[in-house]
């Protein structure tokens, strides 16, 4: 009995932690929140019947071991208190009580009118707490069928899946955009990809040719598509050129104007410049690389 209390306590602490923890899965948490609730109450349910199976088996083992005395026929008397106190203790406790038990001295007041080959039956009805159980359950499917199969209130689970699986794209290209602005120059990596190309070419033509040409030739600034760099020519080395800028030579740090995202582009769309020998390039300048 003990046993079973401890379990349904640590049941009830822990539940909020599952909740906390499934709800950090997004929107997937809400179903995976749901589904530990849905756990967490047939565990409960399943404890509230094993511990009354227990108790039952309990007072009729109880009963078997140390029948109680059938009263006798003797016209009923006024009872002392001592006799109604020891009565009382003896009685049936509130587990028997709530049970709908009735201790094995009353079976005599319990017996039906017929019987058969001298078995008579008992009138020892199904306890309330079972009935109340069967009857909610027959409750639930009528509620259930009305809210899923009639009145369609909720979805079903192939609705529920296609919800799940939208609400799952819509925050995976949330989290995309999100670690996107998460780039440094640590991480930048070079990406020939067509899309990536075309984004840092529009942030160039935007931010960049006044200093460094339409194609990248170079006009105030160095020449872009030659194979000389003043701070190196790996995609990490320009991206962290063009975020923290060269402010001696002139040029502006970009950190508070072009995103990382965009800066990873333009990186990436500057190394494409190599090689394209555009006209009247400006004279090399720096190390050969």
């Amino acid at each position: 009995m003990k046993r079973l209390i401890y379990t349904l306590a640590i049941l009830f602490a822990v539940s909020p932690v599952w909740a906390a923890e499934a709800a950090k899965g997004g929107s997937s948490g809400n179903l995976y929140s749901e589904i530990i609730i849905v756990l967490f109450l047939i565990v409960i349910l399943l404890l509230i019947v094993a511990i009354a199976l227990l108790k039952t088996v309990q007072v009729m083992a109880k009963e078997i071991k140390n029948p109680g005395i059938l009263p006798s026929d003797e016209p009923a008397r006024m009872l002392e208190y001592s006799e109604w106190q020891t009565k009382e203790k003896n009685g049936p406790g509130i587990w028997a009580k709530l049970l709908g038990l009735r201790p094995i001295a009353e079976e005599k007041d319990m017996m039906l009118e017929h019987d058969f080959d001298g078995i008579t039956e008992l009138d020892n009805p199904t306890p309330v707490w079972f009935n109340a159980m069967f009857y909610g359950t027959i409750l639930f499917a009528v509620v259930y069928l009305l809210n899923y199969h009639v009145f369609n209130w909720s979805p079903l689970q192939d609705e529920e899946y296609a919800i799940e699986m939208k609400s799952a794209e819509t925050d995976k290209a949330a989290f995309l955009a999100k670690a996107g602005n998460l780039i440094d120059e640590n991480s930048v990596k070079a990406s020939t990809d067509g899309a990536v190309i075309a984004a840092g070419k529009a942030v160039f033509s935007q931010n960049c040719i006044a200093c460094h040409g339409q194609q990248g030739e170079g006009t105030v600034g160095p020449n872009l598509t030659d194979e000389f760099w003043l701070h190196g020519g790996t995609v990490n080395a320009i991206f962290k050129t063009i975020k923290y800028g060269v402010p001696e030579k002139g040029m502006i740090a970009w950190e508070k104007t072009l995103t990382p995202k965009q800066t990873s582009d333009v990186s990436n769309y500057i190394l494409s410049l190599k090689g394209t020998n555009p006209p009247n390039p400006k004279a090399p300048q720096g190390t050969k690389m």
